[in-house]
């Protein structure tokens, strides 16, 4: 909503529907968003770009997921080709490069490109949904509800329900289904995805350019980032999902998106299509004291240890800068997000706007005995259920934080179940074979990325850090094991650790396996050190559940009166990993005083940016060969457009989501926002928000004249 700081305006303003603003639900397109979308230039219908009778662009649009947790899409991405080539962002694809990476082959450093289909890379655990169909079920989920249900009854009974619909709809197809609660429980709707489970990697620039500028450019406008890569999904040969097999055939999609050379210019429609992650846009200001004061500042504070500890073994050896990369990048995003946040927040006075939210909502209940008795309380209630919350959110942030900063305690209370069964009588010898292959799979992923020395100084340090801010009464029992019997002195326990444990070293863990102990077990430090992290954990739990409901039960009520309230806006949900449509338009911001920011950046700002080999603004040698001759190919006459910004809203989890033109064809990739609308996720900054995306000229340019990789131009079709 618009920014305007006189408490009328304020409030005027929730009546007024900002089609800017939100992250739309495809199956609603057509009575909320569609003729909007076609004044601000978009020239196709809503049905072309979701139909269940017919292919459109949502069957382009791709949700990078996990198994096991395939639903929570960490990353968004688009088909490019009619063989299923897959664009996303760099940092998207930075695990698996890493994970494909080793010193004799450095992707990290070196970039990765498949001249031909067979050297392309298996990723074994990733996946990538695409939604077949949705649909509103709230009426047959609220049918089985009631407002006199606690938080775990109504739970119950939507799991029931939605399990019910699951069935139904998924029963002789080969679809994954989820019902996801929409509006803080007070809608619900049915996804049906087709899910494939064979994605390779397929090509990725050196970091030196898919991460250009690294943390300091992080968050941050002007961008010089050539954040993508590719990969591509197979499946069986009848065209169905299947396990990674070097019998499946590139994926035919039902439609892939033409790629634009055209460019982009001030104005021009954008829209953005992706699996935003998370937002919080109905939260109270009792919730955003919360965020603010405990959340983010104490994330900032912890990681801001736990990088340098990482940093530090990183610069000693190239194996360890490898192992540690992905770790690193994904504890550095949301450490500067965090800090970047809050300075957003207190910059555009977003307290002050949902305190005015507030002061409206309460004038609009009283003014009715009916909502009086169905409202009255709520603001209340969860004031008063966040007072209580504090100390125990405390804790629980240093715990996620500190306590579970270091990583084999985790991986040794994982590992203990299946130890602990090799050690009963009752499991059979075929069953004890598989436990032990089991674990040795489980113990060859860990130790690829693990240094025993990084890990040790992370004990150290972190767990320090919850004993000194967390109070006693809610210390875990290794915490006072050290206050103890050590004195406080946590670089001694964690040489102890070190030198003791059976779990700081692959050599050390495989021969505990070969003759598993279970007293040496129970006695391991670093094992001891998991089951009372997990403890602590789980106690911190039980003694806020009751809480927790209570701000969950006054959040969905809240929500509920908001809508309520103002019958006739076209409200859009909080993000939750599910598919979204955001439109808008390319264009430049002024951020603050005396200071413009174009829309777009060139590669001449690469080569101003530079800075040492190694650096976060290392340029290749091949780079700056290519400019100063001005080889561009296509893409590029004098000038090679690399970024540029849109005031789309979007949010972790659109990265790698596809930025579409008025004529439905990919103009760009987006993978940032912007540092001075950081609120964007609690409150979108109409006026600062800004989406930062990769131009598909600069992306084309690399594969094409920096890479040679021709095979995968000439299976695009590139719009000119």
């Amino acid at each position: 909503m618009k920014r305007i700081f006189i408490i009328a305006a304020a409030l005027l303003a929730l009546s007024v529907a900002k089609a800017d603003e939100g992250m739309w639900l495809l199956s609603r397109l057509k009575q909320q968003n569609i003729e909007k979308m076609q004044q601000m230039g978009f020239k196709l219908t809503a049905e072309d770009i979701y139909d269940i009778n017919k292919p459109g662009i949502k069957d382009a649009i791709v949700g990078l997921g996990n198994e096991g947790r395939p639903f929570r899409h960490f990353c968004s991405g688009e088909i490019i080709s009619p063989n299923g080539l897959l664009l996303t962002n760099h940092h998207c694809g930075f695990g698996a490069i890493q994970a494909h990476s080793s010193v004799e082959h450095d992707y990290l450093r070196d970039g990765f490109w498949a001249y031909k289909m067979e050297d392309e890379l298996a990723n074994p655990g990733t996946t990538a949904s695409i939604l077949e169909r949705m649909e509103d079920v709230t009426d047959r989920v609220n049918a089985v509800l009631d407002d006199k249900m606690n938080e775990t009854e109504r739970k119950a009974a939507i799991e029931r329900i939605s399990a019910e619909i699951i069935k139904e709809n998924t029963k002789g197809t080969k679809l994954s289904g989820q019902v996801q609660a929409m509006f803080e429980g007070n809608q619900f709707f049915l996804f049906l995805y087709t899910i494939y489970k064979d994605v390779r990697l397929v090509g990725a620039p050196p970091q030196s350019m898919g991460k250009f500028g690294g943390d300091t450019d992080n968050w941050m406008w002007p961008r010089h980032t050539a954040d993508f890569s590719m990969f591509r999904i197979y499946t069986a040969p009848d065209g169905s999902p299947a396990e990674y097999s070097k019998d499946n055939v590139p994926l035919k999609p039902k439609h892939f998106l033409p790629v634009s050379i055209k460019g982009v210019k001030d104005g021009d429609f954008a829209m953005i299509m992706g699996f935003p992650g998370t937002t919080d846009r109905y939260c109270t200001s009792f919730g955003l004291e919360n965020t603010m004061d405990v959340t983010n500042t104490i994330r900032h504070k912890v990681r801001t240890d736990k990088l340098a500890i990482m940093r530090e073994g990183m610069e000693k050896d190239q194996k360890t800068r490898i192992q540690y990369a992905s770790k690193y990048a994904s504890c550095a995003n949301y450490w500067k997000y965090s800090n970047e946040q809050n300075k957003a927040l207190r910059n555009l006075n977003t307290m002050g706007n949902k305190q005015a939210i507030e002061r409206e909502f309460t004038a609009w209940v009283n003014a009715d005995p009916a909502r009086k008795a169905m409202y009255g309380n709520v603001l209340s209630d969860i004031e008063q259920a966040y007072k209580g919350l504090k100390e125990f959110s405390v804790a629980e942030t240093y715990a996620q934080e500190a306590l579970a900063g270091p990583e084999s305690h985790l991986f040794a209370y994982q590992a203990g179940h299946g130890i602990e069964l090799l050690g009963k009588a009752e499991t059979s010898d075929k069953e004890k074979e598989a436990i032990k292959a089991q674990l040795d799979e489980m113990a060859k992923a860990f130790y690829k990325d693990f240094n025993a020395d990084v890990d040790a100084k992370l004990f150290a340090v972190l767990f320090k850090v919850y004993s000194d801010n967390v109070s006693e009464e809610l210390h875990p029992e290794v915490i006072t094991l050290i206050n103890k019997k050590y004195k406080g002195d946590y670089n001694k326990y964690a040489a102890e650790l070190k030198a003791k444990s059976v779990f700081m070293s692959e050599e050390a863990f495989a021969a505990f396996l070969a003759k598993p102990d279970m007293k040496k077990l129970a006695k391991d430090p670093v094992y001891q050190a998991g089951k009372s992290f997990y403890d602590v954990y789980l106690k911190l739990s039980a003694m806020t559940k009751t809480i927790r409901e209570q701000i969950k039960r006054g959040n969905r009520l809240f929500v509920r009166g908001l809508m309520a309230m103002n019958p006739d806006k076209a409200w859009a949900p909080n993000a939750n990993s599910t598919i979204r449509l955001t439109y808008g338009k390319v264009g430049s911001y002024k951020p603050r005083d005396a200071v413009f920011y174009d829309y777009y950046t060139t590669l001449a700002g690469v080569l101003e940016k530079e800075g040492p080999a190694g650096g976060e603004f290392e340029v290749p040698a091949r780079l700056k060969e290519l400019y100063a001759k001005k080889e561009f190919g296509p893409y590029g006459k004098d000038v090679l457009h690399v970024n540029f910004i849109t005031d789309n809203d979007i949010t972790g989890g659109n990265s790698g989501s596809g930025v579409i033109n008025a004529e439905g064809h990919l103009i760009g990739t987006a993978f940032d926002g912007n540092s001075e609308a950081m609120s964007g996720d609690i409150d979108f900054e109409e006026n600062l928000q800004r989406c930062i995306n990769l131009d598909t000229r600069y992306m084309l340019w690399i594969v094409d004249v920096f890479a040679g990789a021709k095979n995968l131009i000439n299976e695009m079709t590139i719009i000119k």
